[in-house]
Parts: structure tokens; C-alpha cells; sequence
């Protein structure tokens, strides 16, 4: 199973109960209705990237997603976390790219953000063979890594917070989570669907019942016609029966 599109979010939580900010935390990026499971950092070739809107769309109830993410939890007041996932796509597209995870305490989301993002871009320009200097500042093996013409973007999802004051936990959660192709299936599957109905449930029930209604009376035996007289000494019969 190689996905075929991938999408962006994340979120933030407070509660008591560490379990539950996280829980929190998932709500905010729409993924709590789904059973995550992490992998690890390729891009698959060709991958697209889509709105959260349309990816959150696609998944369901229970599913079991699969996802590169990192979460950050901590109860201390005004300490400053942060959980960040980059994004390297060489420009060759039919290659793999990289993506990363960090987390940390006291950066920035544009800090932390930019460290997960060198992360991704120096993973795939070694795997390019782009030669760089790994001590020099991300701003620079930056524009080494674009002018090489091998990588085509860099980019992060961030989301930092401040601890609660009063000490609860606050968790930070970031990802890239994978459409599978089942579900790429399903929604095609349901508009060929909704498309060839044209009609609403009922509707479509309605015409079928109508339909064998027709059937029925069109395979009753036909009985001749009855006279004036036989059908008024019908009449006179069913009167005096009841």
C-alpha cells in the first residue's frame, strides 16, 4: 500500500489527566475519531498534498490512520513547547522525499518549525548526493539544497504553546497523516453512486415499489366482462351476505 495523498494538522490541549490533553489536543486537529499509528519519515513518490478539509473528510470512525507526528506534553506554567513535522520533496517525482519530526521546549513555532524542516531536507539531500556543510545555519543549506535543483520544497506544520498557569497539562500535537487507498475508493464509489441514482432514497423506493405493484396486476388473470343484470345480482348477493 503506497498512499497516494496526504494531508496537514494540528492542534493544542488542556486538561488534568496527561492522557486527556492529548485527547484534547487530537480534537482540535479532527483526528480523535481514529486510531493513529506513527510510521516512519518517507514522502512517498508522487504523494499529493491536500486541504485538511478534504483529507478529514475521508476518514472514519474507528480507522486505523497512518501518520508521521509528534506530540509534546507538559505541566509545568508558561513553559513554552512546541511539536513540528517537515517536509522535503525532491523534484524529481517519482523519488521518495523525507519527512521529520521535533519537539522541544522554549522555541518558537518559526524555531522549531525550521530545525524540523533542516531535518527533512538534509535527510533527503543526502540521500540526492548534494554535498553541503552540516554545521552551517538552515538559511544557507537552504539555498544550497534549492539551487541544486534536486529539491523542489521544504515547508513545516508547528504548533507551539505556552503551559497553563495553573499547572495543568498542555499538550502540542502536529502530523501528516495518509489517505489509504480504501478510502480513495469509498468516495469515488459513493459520488458514482449518488450519480447514478439521480433520485433520493425515497424516491428511488417509491418507483420501485410502483413498479412491482404494475408487475402484479399485469400477471392477474383478466376476467371477462359481467352484463347489467349479473353484476346487479352480485350486488344483491353481497347485500344479503353481510
Amino acid at each position: 500500500m503506497v498512499p497516494k495523498k496526504v494531508f496537514f494538522t494540528k492542534g493544542v490541549g488542556v486538561h488534568k489527566e496527561k492522557l486527556a490533553s492529548f485527547e484534547m489536543a487530537l480534537r482540535v486537529a479532527g483526528l480523535a475519531h481514529c486510531n493513529l499509528v506513527l510510521v516512519s519519515s518517507i514522502y512517498p513518490p508522487g504523494c499529493k498534498i491536500i486541504p485538511k478539509e478534504e483529507g478529514l473528510k475521508l476518514l472514519r470512525p474507528g480507522e486505523i490512520v497512518f501518520a508521521v507526528y509528534d506530540r509534546e506534553s507538559y505541566n509545568e506554567p508558561n513553559r513554552l513547547i512546541a511539536a513540528s513535522v517537515g517536509l522535503a520533496i525532491p523534484a524529481d517525482s517519482s523519488m521518495h522525499g523525507y519527512l521529520s519530526e521535533h519537539h522541544s521546549f522554549g522555541e518558537t513555532d518559526e524555531k522549531a518549525g525550521e530545525y524540523a524542516e533542516d531535518l527533512a531536507a538534509s535527510m533527503l539531500a543526502t540521500t540526492l548526493g548534494i554535498e553541503f556543510n552540516p554545521e552551517m545555519d538552515w538559511d544557507e543549506r537552504e539555498q544550497i539544497f534549492k539551487m541544486s535543483g534536486k529539491i523542489v520544497r521544504t515547508t513545516n506544520i508547528t504548533q507551539s504553546a505556552v503551559g497553563n498557569k495553573d499547572g495543568l497539562w498542555t499538550t502540542v500535537f502536529a502530523a501528516a497523516v495518509f489517505i489509504n487507498d480504501d478510502n480513495l475508493s469509498m468516495d469515488t464509489a459513493k459520488s458514482v453512486t449518488v450519480a447514478a441514482q439521480g433520485a433520493p432514497q425515497e424516491e428511488v423506493l417509491r418507483q420501485t415499489l410502483d413498479g412491482q405493484l404494475k408487475n402484479t396486476e399485469a400477471q392477474r388473470p383478466k376476467e371477462p366482462a359481467k352484463s347489467g343484470i349479473e353484476q346487479a345480482k352480485l350486488l344483491t348477493s353481497t347485500r344479503k351476505s353481510l
